[in-house]
């Protein structure tokens, strides 16, 4: 084999290998279990706000904590922390997905993405992406 064909034949392997790293770091839907289970993984849990606990947000006093509870898919309640501010009309949420961290009994979310009914125009969903620093 010459040379140049060699050469081809490791860029094509290390670009198999990114690829295949890259489809690694996908992550799919968990619960507030899994999360618990390993808290030094980032997981994407799926839920819905419970309405009867308070929501914690004072803007004056910290306009960077925004603390409520989320029930997740298998019914499991948690409460979620995410410093930044809250996103508007964060209660009328049909839907709610967190992208984040377990650190003891609390989610710290990095990422909230929101879905809420008063968005739909024309039979199109609009999703709300709220992100923060943790």
């Amino acid at each position: 084999m010459k040379r140049i064909h060699i050469i081809a034949l490791i860029i094509i392997a290390v670009a198999i290998g990114f690829i295949i790293s890259l489809v690694g770091d996908y992550s799919q839907y968990e619960d507030f279990t899994a999360a618990k289970k390993a808290p030094d993984h980032v997981y994407q849990v799926v839920g819905t706000l419970v309405k009867e606990k308070p929501l914690q947000y004072d803007a004056l006093k910290d306009p960077n904590y925004f603390s409520f509870w989320m029930k997740d898919n298998k019914g499991q309640q948690c409460q979620v922390v995410f410093t930044g501010s809250k996103p508007q009309d964060f209660e009328r949420t049909e839907s709610i997905v967190l992208t984040g961290k377990m650190k003891g009994d609390e989610f710290f979310a990095s990422q909230i993405l929101m879905k809420c009914p008063s968005k739909y125009r024309n039979d199109q969903l609009q999703v709300s992406k709220y992100t923060a620093n943790i």
